[in-house]
Order: structure tokens, then sequence, then C-alpha cells
């Protein structure tokens, strides 16, 4: 392959490692298997980035960017807030479950970061920035429609986050095991949703 400054290549060693992560899971993801997958040299994945852990949490930022950033683009610019909130929502769904693999290798992660300190210490920057992220969201659209959140918007962005990470955490067990939970999932979700807008509106479950 011809020569690629270090600007250019690092991105591509980034996806090839979402890529090659996302198919096979987060312990395929050697060195040597992510130059193979881009078709470089192993000792320009070193270079790059020097240790697993500067591996994992460019993986793990990239993926956080590119979901948050779908959702973002998501964000209606009127309409009801409950509707607006659901279209959000909906946009992280498909973002999280829709692509091959994404949203099950932020979970590998997750798991392998119980025993592993330096995998603790990515997830707890991501769960944070996540967290962030949607009390923002929350707050920016109540302030939209001319109501500040009922509670905490962060409060609610960690209930909210809980209850979809359940959801798709249950999603893709029964998907790998043959059921098709699709039906029944977007149900649970729509559920989520009214809570959620419920929780910012101040009433039990506005739609």
């Amino acid at each position: 392959m011809a020569h690629v400054p270090a600007a250019e290549r690092r991105p591509q060693l980034i996806q090839a490692a979402i890529d090659l992560m996302a198919r096979e899971g987060v312990a395929a993801g050697s060195t040597r298997a992510i130059a193979a997958e881009l078709g470089v040299a192993q000792a320009t994945v070193h270079y790059t980035f020097g240790t697993k852990k500067d591996l994992y949490r460019a993986v793990v930022e990239q993926l956080t960017a590119d979901f948050i950033g779908q959702v973002r683009a998501s964000a209606p610019d009127e309409g009801p807030f409950g509707e607006q909130i659901r279209t959000m929502v909906y946009a992280l769904w498909d973002s999280a479950v829709g692509e091959r693999g994404k949203c099950a290798l932020i979970t590998e992660f997750s798991a392998m970061s119980l025993r592993d300190p330096d995998l603790q210490e990515i997830m707890r920057a991501l769960q944070h920035e996540i967290e962030a992220t949607a009390a923002e969201l929350l707050t920016a659209l109540s302030a939209a429609h001319g109501h500040p959140p009922a509670l905490p918007a962060q409060e609610i962005a960690v209930y909210f986050l809980a209850g979809f990470n359940g959801l798709t955490d249950r999603y893709l067990v029964l998907k790998a095991a043959g059921e098709d939970p699709e039906e029944e999932s977007r149900r649970a979700l729509d559920v989520l949703v009214a809570t959620t807008v419920g929780l910012c509106l101040g009433t039990p479950a506005a739609g």
C-alpha cells in the first residue's frame, strides 16, 4: 500500500479495527489481524497506537462519536416534545442494533472492563460522556418548548440510558439465539420513551 500520512492512517486503522472486532469479537482484534484487515504492516498499528489500551480507547471513542452524531443529526427542528424525543430515541436504536455487531461490540467492551482496569477507565469515560450528551439534548429540547425538565436532566438521562441498554442487551441475546424480538422490543422502547417524556414533563407517562 502506498505511503499514507499518519493523520489519514489513524482513522483508517480505527475503522479497520471496528470492522474486524464487530465481525469477530474484541479478542480477534490483534495488531496483526488489524494490519491484515487494512493491508498494512503490523508495525504501522504499533506505531499509530502504541499500546492496546490506546487502540481500545480509539475504537470506543469512535463508536461513541458515531452513535452520538447519528442521534444529533436525527433531532427534528419542530413537532410535539414527545414526538421529538421519540424520533431521537429511534435513531439511537437503529444505530445501535441496525449496524451489525457495533452495539454488541460496546457490550463486549463493557463486560471485559469488569476485570480490566485499563478498560474500566475507558468505559467509565464513555458512560459519563453519553449521559452528559443525553442530559444536554433533554435540556435543550425542553428549553425549546418553554419548560425545564421536571427532574434534573442528568437523572432522567441515567434512567433512560439504563433502560435503553437493557433493551438493546435483551434484543441482542434473543436475536443471537434465533428469535425475532423486533416487534416486542419496539413496543418496550415506546414504553421507555413515554416514561422518559413523563419524567421530563412531570406527568406519569406523557406522549
